[in-house]
């Protein structure tokens, strides 16, 4: 097990130790005319539980893959991703996502919600999926509505929720089994002003309140400046970013 990286750093070694670790990661895609388009060169990175690191870079500069690549979802050309201490390297598929839906929670732009679901009911479906009791998945749903500020709207379905409503109900699917990192794409994007700062506030303080080791792509600089550090990806490789100079 590595050491959370100092400040500066995105692959050194500091104090407290890390819930994922990306070591070295490359990945490349076939482009349209069969050429080989290189997309993360050598990636590092070390997240500490209870860090929010933010992912902010041009369009096209390879975050969303970088996300996809640590949260099981894509196998990296070379490298290796250490989640919790187990490393992702030679695991079957079946074990990839048994890894995956065991201590990886996603969010994306859009929340991809059931909506024929009540929001409970959303936050119920992965712990039921995973073999819990219907009881104790209803209880722990409860829970996570109520700390997103969503008690009042449990047996709302999604065309009922606002957009921000919507999110966080994504938000607290996301955290059913008590993941141990957490990966948002955007979170944001599809939000107004304020939907957008309360989603932003409540990161932040479910990375910190959980200590969840948490990991977001953004191009909001508000989101951006709330995060412990904010890491540029650019020629493949991330680097330490100046917010202010990234967002100008």
């Amino acid at each position: 097990m590595f050491a959370r990286h100092s400040k500066g750093d995105a692959g050194g070694e500091g104090r407290l130790v890390s819930v994922l670790i990306a070591r070295d990661l490359v990945k490349s895609f076939r482009g349209g005319d069969g050429g080989v388009v290189p997309v993360l060169n050598g990636v590092n990175l070390a997240v500490a539980r209870g860090e929010m690191i933010a992912v902010v870079g041009a369009s096209g500069a390879g975050k969303s893959t970088l996300l996809h690549v640590i949260g099981a979802l894509e196998r990296p050309d070379r490298g290796e991703v250490v989640i919790g201490g187990q490393s992702l390297s030679n695991r079957s598929d079946d074990e990839l996502a048994a890894l995956r839906n065991r201590a990886v929670g996603f969010v994306f732009q859009f929340h991809h919600l059931l909506r024929e679901f009540s929001a409970l009911e959303n936050v119920m479906m992965p712990l039921r999926i995973a073999g819990r009791d219907a009881t104790a998945s209803r209880v722990r749903a409860q829970e996570l509505l109520a700390r997103v500020g969503l008690s009042h709207r449990v047996d709302h379905r999604p065309s009922e929720l606002s957009g921000g409503e919507q999110q966080r109900t994504a938000v607290a699917r996301a955290l059913a089994l008590d993941p141990a990192i957490f990966l948002a794409d955007e979170p944001s994007g599809n939000l107004d002003h304020a939907n957008a700062e309360n989603l932003h506030d409540l990161l932040a303080t479910l990375a910190r309140d959980l200590e969840i080791a948490m990991v977001v792509v953004t191009h909001n600089r508000s989101l951006a400046k709330r995060a412990d550090r904010a890491l540029q990806m650019e020629d493949g490789v991330l680097r330490e970013a100046d917010v202010q100079g990234v967002f100008g």
